[in-house]
């Protein structure tokens, strides 16, 4: 099988390819790392092709995308749109770029996981500084404001102070920013994160950071592996699934003893996760997805 890995401008990849590649030698596959900014399109009378380099990428049986790093509109958009025509042309993308647009946009997340009648914060998403002062207020006066595009808790401020929250708000107004804005919820420094693939979870941890409200391992926490319960297993299958993710590891806090799904990653890591449980993902993702070939 032939996997294509869509990571980053340059395609070197990171720990992640790597990993991928490493279990992709244990189930009898391969897998090469594309950049994102390599990759582009060719339209005339006879043919529409989407290349990576000299590469047609509709030869890959597999197109994973592993990461979409920042630029500009124009370019996400271009980016998105090759995505969906190599899923039109019959190249199996995972997650399907529909599940990358639900998931990176938290309002719409947030929005899908309620239709889906799944527990989500008090949020409020607005566009002007007064209505981000009357929802700091109707959420109780301690919040977070989150960008709406973004991952690893880089950007999130927790706002508890009048005058500081209108110097951001009115900050974010003048740049033109969605303002998003959640009740903080006090989770006294855990979080759970479970990995669902293909409408199952297959690990979990709890992460911690007893020095900062941020849980995520990139803002210093650190993971314990668990048996998540039948309630939060059911509540991670769901997320995912309103999202239509096949692969997503699912954010929840405990909110008052009850768990609260904060966030839907479509694009999630694995390296804490593998390290604290043991579980060989890259090697389940790629079976799973390869359905079951060794």
């Amino acid at each position: 099988m032939r996997i294509v890995a869509l990571s980053g401008n340059t395609g070197a990849g990171g720990w992640h390819v790597s990993d991928l590649a490493r279990a992709a030698t244990l189930v009898g596959h391969t897998v090469t790392a594309v950049g994102w900014r390599s990759l582009h399109a060719r339209i005339d009378d006879t043919r529409d092709v989407i290349m990576a380099g000299d590469t047609p990428l509709a030869e890959a049986d597999l197109l994973l995308m592993r990461t979409m790093p920042p630029g500009t509109l124009e370019q996400i958009v271009f980016r998105m749109d090759l995505v969906h025509r190599l899923a039109l042309s019959g190249v199996r993308v995972v997650n399907p770029p529909a599940a990358i647009e639900a998931a990176v946009d938290k309002y719409l997340t947030l929005a899908r996981l309620r239709d889906a009648g799944v527990p989500v914060p008090q949020t409020i998403a607005c566009q002007r500084f007064t209505e981000a002062i009357d929802a700091l207020h109707a959420l109780g006066g301690d919040v977070v404001v989150k960008p709406m595009f973004g991952s690893e808790g880089f950007g999130m401020l927790r706002l508890t102070d009048p005058d500081l929250a209108a110097r951001v708000f009115a900050t974010l107004d003048r740049t033109g920013s969605v303002i998003y804005l959640q009740r903080f919820i006090d989770h006294g420094g855990e979080d759970f994160r479970l990995f669902v693939l293909n409408g199952r979870v297959i690990a979990a941890m709890r992460r911690i950071n007893r020095k900062d409200w941020r849980t995520n391992v990139a803002r210093g926490g650190c993971g314990e592996a668990i048996t998540p319960d039948p309630v939060m297993i059911d509540l991670a299958v769901r997320s995912a699934a309103a999202c239509g993710a096949i692969v997503a590891g699912i954010d929840v806090v405990i909110d008052g003893g009850k768990p609260v799904v904060i966030e839907v990653n479509a694009v999630p890591g694995w390296r804490e996760l593998t390290r604290v449980t043991g579980i060989d993902i890259a090697a389940l993702l790629l079976r799973e997805l390869a359905g079951g070939a060794a």
